[in-house]
């Protein structure tokens, strides 16, 4: 099963807004064929799988990091390949949120088919934490990554933008945006660092990942990087409020603009946009609101080996100020090094508790 995770891992970026899946076929305690979801529209990783394995498959076990679907979407059910191919048993991690697509475990029970669900179970929900939110929330999958010292600090003394993460971390970055619908950050990242948002240092995703600029008045300047790179993918502007006539300016110039009373309600703007998962990239105020709201689904730290010292700006200073016995304590997903950094990842206690 962790080999069918591994595989599905490969998919990140290409197949949304279907989860990332992958199988593999044993016959007689030996790997016969494995195969991933690698695209949206593309043959489901059971089917890749099965005709990987052949003849092979008559009489095995199937693993595979989601429920087989029982519909026919893009592709056909994936659990009429599975009958034709002749499975025995079915090992499955994680059933299938999606009510459309679910189902498959008991039509293959239904035909005679042994079939096991939650086998590394976590891990696999882990995988697809942001496909499974979206049937349980109006609003996108927040993930909030800071990259910080071993202080946890983000800017040094002088308060303004430090870059402290190498080239690994940089990449890993790029990385993460493709495989989230959009990436956002705060009207003070924009008018410190002018960032593009885009991918650059990894694969592209399938679906150029959305842009998204968090202010309450909405003035991104039009001379902007963000303003001025449309081409490259889309940008909104999300605000609580804004004159009309700069944002007719900014329509006018390709930026699209969303409105909202707070975050809540401006992450709703943006699910009914179609944007079911947000990378939050900065800076510390943006971080901060989205943290007291509550609406924070995962934390990244990337953490360099570098010590800013006296007078830095610490990622976490406008956070709320909670005594110990009431501070929650978030889940490890995982650790991971990138050349001298470390990014680790934490789930809130409400996922996967």
């Amino acid at each position: 099963m962790r080999r069918a995770l591994a595989l599905a891992r490969e998919g990140w970026g290409q197949v949304a807004p279907n989860p990332m899946v992958g199988a593999v076929v044993v016959q007689q305690g030996e790997m016969v064929g494995e195969g991933f979801h690698a695209r949206y529209g593309e043959d489901h990783a059971e089917v890749v799988a099965l005709r990987a394995a052949g003849p092979a498959a008559r009489g095995a076990t199937l693993y595979v990091s989601l429920e087989p679907c029982a519909h026919t979407g893009k592709t056909p059910p994936c659990t009429r390949a599975i009958l034709a191919a002749g499975v025995a048993r079915v090992v499955v991690a994680s059933a299938d949120p999606n009510p459309e697509a679910s189902g498959g475990a008991d039509e293959l029970r239904s035909a005679g088919v042994e079939v096991v669900i939650g086998v590394c179970e976590q891990e696999a929900r882990d995988l697809n934490a942001a496909f499974i939110h979206r049937w349980s929330s109006a609003r996108p999958y927040v993930t909030l990554k800071l990259a910080v010292t071993l202080e946890s600090a983000i800017a040094d003394g002088t308060h303004t933008t430090s870059r402290v993460t190498g080239p690994a971390a940089r990449r890993y970055a790029h990385w993460l945006r493709a495989g989230h619908d959009a990436v956002a950050v705060g009207m003070q990242t924009v008018r410190a660092d002018d960032p593009q948002l885009t991918v650059r240092e990894t694969i592209a995703p399938r679906v150029p990942t959305v842009r998204v600029v968090f202010s309450r008045t909405g003035r991104l300047s039009l001379t902007s990087t963000l303003a001025n790179s449309i081409k490259q993918g889309p940008v909104i502007v999300a605000t609580e409020s804004i004159d009309t006539g700069y944002e007719r300016a900014l329509t006018d110039a390709g930026v699209d603009v969303v409105h909202g009373a707070g975050l809540p309600q401006l992450l709703g703007a943006l699910r009914a946009r179609g944007i079911t998962s947000i990378l939050v990239e900065g800076g510390a105020g943006l971080a901060a609101s989205f943290w007291r709201e509550g609406l924070v689904d995962r934390l990244i730290l990337v953490r360099a080996p570098v010590v800013f010292g006296g007078g830095a700006l610490n990622a976490f200073a406008g956070f709320p100020a909670l005594r110990a016995e009431s501070a929650p304590r978030l889940r490890v997903i995982s650790h991971e090094v990138l050349g001298d950094d470390v990014a680790s990842t934490y789930a809130m206690p409400a996922e996967g508790a």
